[in-house]
Order: structure tokens, then sequence, then C-alpha cells
């Protein structure tokens, strides 16, 4: 696991698509961190009116049904990037240099495998539901009041497709890593042990 000052940059193409792509995937997160707010207020709302007027708020399981897409997908990418998706690096904690990077190119590519399968079935899922012809462009909708569902059906494949754009790149970087025989390659994140995470983790508390 890296954090995300563990991404080195330089002046290669390759780093220069990187930070762009990560000025998306922050923009991204950032619209992920409001759909939480929303449904932070959401509650709110439909708790007192429960309590002041007896009246909850109407669709409140349909609205989380529409919100929940956008904050559990829209991060992927970003994490991805930092390095922050759990995984079990026992035995990748002991590696360095090449042999290194040639675990994580080939793990790497059998990620972006799965995305592309994933990546096809939700694109498939959201055509099931959208629909020029049909009231609200949607073919379904939520049951209590009737909210179309392929707008958070269509924030999978986007997260999906963004994620995958995130690995090609990460996986141009480990093959340069593993042609040059880099010990810092730019725009993969760089395995960090223990204490360098909680020192990183605690400036982050501390600013």
């Amino acid at each position: 696991m890296a954090t995300a000052g563990a991404v080195k940059t330089d002046q290669t193409v390759l780093s220069k698509l990187d930070q762009l792509l990560f000025k998306i995937e922050t923009l991204l997160c950032l619209i992920g961190g409001l759909a939480v707010f929303s449904l932070m207020i959401l509650a709110v709302v439909s708790v007192s009116g429960r309590h002041l007027f007896n009246q909850p708020l109407s669709g409140y399981v349909d609205w989380i049904e529409i919100i929940m897409p956008v904050i559990a997908f829209l991060g992927i990418s970003y994490s991805q990037r930092t390095g922050g998706h759990i995984r079990m690096d026992i035995l990748i904690m002991h590696l360095k240099g090449r042999p290194l990077w040639i675990v994580e190119l080939i793990s790497t590519i059998i990620i972006l495998l799965l995305v592309i399968l994933l990546l096809w079935g939700s694109w498939s899922h959201f055509l099931r539901s959208f629909d020029f012809a049909a009231p609200y462009w949607s073919r379904d909708s939520s049951v209590d009041i009737g909210l179309p569902l392929w707008p958070a059906k269509l924030m999978i494949p986007i997260a999906f497709f963004i994620l995958g754009f995130r690995l090609i790149l990460q996986i141009w970087g480990y093959v340069r890593a593993v042609i040059e025989g880099a010990s810092q390659p730019a725009a993969v994140p760089l395995p960090e042990d223990a204490a360098a995470i909680a020192a990183a983790e605690a400036a982050t508390v501390s600013d």
C-alpha cells in the first residue's frame, strides 16, 4: 500500500498523462464525497420529517439506490493510483527492483483483464436500462417514486473505464521500470513500509 505522495513524477509523456488523469480521479473522488454528504442531508431531512411532522422524506430509499453507485465506484481509480486498495503484500514487500516490477506488472495485467470484463458487463447492464424512446429515457425505475435508474447504472462503466485507463498507464510504467531497472519509476504507486505509511497519515491529520 502506498500514499499519494509515493507516486513519483517526471517530465515523460507517461508521467504527464498520469498527472492529468489524477486530476480527473481527484474530481471524481470529490463528487463521491459530495454524494456522501448529500446522503447525510437526506437522512437528516427524513428523520426530522418523521419526528417533527410524522412525514419522512418521500423516496428516501430510492435516492439512496441512485446515489450509492456514485459513492462506491467513482473513487476506485483514485485509490488504484495511490495504492490504497487492500491487498496481500507479505511476499511482495520483500521484493525489490525488477522482480518487484515484474510481479506488479503481472498482477496489474490480470486486474485490467478483469476490469475489461466488468466494464463490458456493466455497460450491457446500462444499455438494458437506457432507452431514448422511453419516459425519462429509462426502461426501469425505482419502486417508490419512480426515479430512472440508468444514471446510477451509467456511473459504473464510467468508473471502470477510468480505472482501465489508469491500469494501462501503470502497466506502461511497470514495463518501463522492468526495461530500465529503475528503483523508483514514475506513475506507479511505490511500496512503503508501515512506518512510512503511518507517518504520512499522521502528517495528513496534522495538516
